[in-house]
């Protein structure tokens, strides 16, 4: 295995119920700058994957090593640590350069947009963050991320005013406030029609490449997949079964993607 990756996955495994796995042993190098897409059934551990990566969800077994880097930007960082062992301090720490986002774009809507992205500035500030006053600083980089994202001329609207595209690209700017690594996005489309869609995904991609960033998309069309990812893994029956590029991703291989488990 290479030196060269931002999170290392050995032998994930989660289970809900003493013989119910939803992941079964998921072991993935995840490199920095890759923009990969998730491909799988519903209920093959996507979701499970993603969530377990930032311990949103516990995982029952298994390591996620980062160099200590990741936390402190210092490339001769280089200890190696493991989030499943992390403490509360330093799972917060890791969390700041881990973005999420969802299928539900989960901004709060009666805020104005800037607010939306400022909140997510907030993961460097203290427990009484709530009542923090936003610097310039913090505003000029709002702004430039709305910028980035299309939305600068809507920076002082409600976002119950904007198109559900527009609002997934609130939360893409949003995401941006907290410098990540890496960006983990479960099905972040799935209520978006077709061109909104690849308009997202075309910006969510973008400003990846441009800053360097790390990103895991679980898409619900195979299509998108291919046109958008550098590499894919797809999932079945919680086990990665494929780990390519799209080129690589022959008919037979999608037919063994999509086959329900036992046929």
């Amino acid at each position: 295995m290479s030196d060269n990756f931002l999170l290392r996955v050995k032998n994930l495994k989660k289970a809900y119920t003493k013989d119910n796995y939803i992941l079964k042993g998921v072991s993935i190098d995840i490199k920095p700058g890759e923009f990969i897409g998730v491909l799988g059934l519903s209920g093959a551990g996507k979701s499970t994957f993603l969530r377990c990566l930032n311990r949103l969800i516990e995982p029952t077994s298994g390591e996620i090593l980062f160099k200590k880097s990741f936390i402190t930007g210092n490339n001769l960082d280089n200890e190696i640590l493991d989030v499943c062992k992390l403490d509360s301090k330093q799972l917060r720490h890791f969390r700041r350069k881990v973005g999420m986002i969802f299928q539900q774009f989960n901004i709060v809507k009666r805020l104005s947009v800037i607010d939306n992205v400022l909140s997510g500035s907030l993961a460097y500030q203290g427990p009484l963050s709530i009542l923090r006053i936003f610097s310039i600083d913090d505003k000029k980089r709002a702004l430039a991320n709305l910028d980035r994202v299309g939305l600068i001329d809507h920076a002082y609207k409600r976002s119950d005013a904007l198109s559900g595209g527009q609002q997934q690209r609130v939360a893409i700017a949003r995401t941006l406030m907290q410098n990540p690594s890496i960006i983990l996005a479960d099905e972040p489309v799935a209520s978006l029609d077709p061109k909104l869609s690849r308009e997202v995904l075309g910006i969510l991609k973008k400003v990846c490449k441009e800053d360097g960033i790390s990103a895991l998309v679980s898409l619900h069309t195979l299509e998108l997949t291919k046109a958008f990812s550098d590499r894919i893994i797809a999932f079945q029956g919680g086990q990665i079964i494929f780990d390519g590029t799209p080129e690589e991703l022959s008919n037979d291989e999608i037919e063994k993607v999509y086959a329900r488990e036992g046929k």
